[in-house]
């Protein structure tokens, strides 16, 4: 998407002020998008970062954005790091310390790193909203806990590091959605032991992955509408019944209903829940 400066623009003979009033819209002040384009947030965090004179760093949520959260919405306020400026409504400057190991380029966009956005949003955000960023950030980029661990030192004092802490330590990419998220925080914070995400089982008649569950006692908990196929679900159904496993369905106001199935099925299997 064509994001622009009006000014270099015209300076550089690519616009006339007259092809810039009519054919494109301001979207910051001297930025421009074409008229038509639609405001992603990919597009914003473009805008915000020419808006700061191409000196500040696509950080936090939106960051997160870009490393694979792509269920961020796109009228979410755009985050930087950056010098102070004048506030823009939704826009988020925050002026703060940041190495340079800690910024790569991601559309030519300069954007904190896997592990320094999931430091940021594992310290600011609720834990919940933020382990779902978490888990987006790792399933896209392969992100651990340990490749975050030497920014816990750097920035030791930093507030919310304690928060941070929490949170990363429940970071799981195998949770391919937020919802999945949801359902393997229900069950960990039930006292449930913590299960295995993204399981692959089959055999020679069919494969499936299994959204979460114990594979040690063959107890497997996912979405009721996570399999959108008839014959995927028919097929998936027969399979874990010829492996001998436990299948729990989940719905989403059903928290209680599912955590008690999973204790009562992991029980039945000997495992202590």
């Amino acid at each position: 998407m064509e994001v622009i400066l009006g000014s270099e623009a015209i300076a550089a003979g690519r616009l006339t002020r007259g092809a810039l009033r009519w054919n494109y819209t301001a979207i910051l002040p001297g930025v421009y998008i074409p008229a038509d384009a639609r405001r992603d947030i990919a597009t914003r965090a473009k805008a915000a970062w020419l808006w700061t004179g191409r000196e500040g760093i696509i950080a936090g949520r939106t960051a997160a954005a870009l490393w694979g959260a792509h269920w961020v919405d796109d009228t979410a306020p755009i985050e930087l790091i950056a010098k102070p400026r004048r506030a823009r409504p939704g826009v988020v400057v925050r002026n703060e310390r940041i190495g340079g190991d800690e910024v790569c380029t991601d559309r030519f966009v300069p954007v904190t790193t896997p592990a320094r956005t999931a430091l940021d949003v594992a310290r600011r955000l609720p834990r919940d909203d933020a382990i779902r960023h978490l888990d987006a950030i790792s399933e896209t980029t392969g992100l651990s806990v340990a490749d975050v661990a030497p920014l816990h030192e750097r920035y030791r004092t930093a507030r919310g590091i304690a928060s941070a802490r929490s949170a990363l330590s429940l970071m799981d990419g195998g949770s391919c959605s937020p919802e999945e998220t949801t359902l393997r925080l229900w069950l960990i914070d039930a006292g449930l032991p913590k299960p295995t995400t993204s399981i692959d089982i089959g055999d020679n008649r069919w494969e499936t992955v299994i959204s979460m569950g114990w594979p040690g006692a063959k107890v497997a908990v996912e979405w009721a509408e996570h399999r959108s196929g008839l014959i995927d679900q028919v097929m998936a159904f027969e399979l874990l019944q010829r492996q001998d496993w436990i299948l729990i369905r989940a719905l989403p106001n059903g928290r209680i209903g599912v955590i008690h199935r999973a204790r009562a099925a992991l029980r039945r299997r000997g495992v202590r829940a």
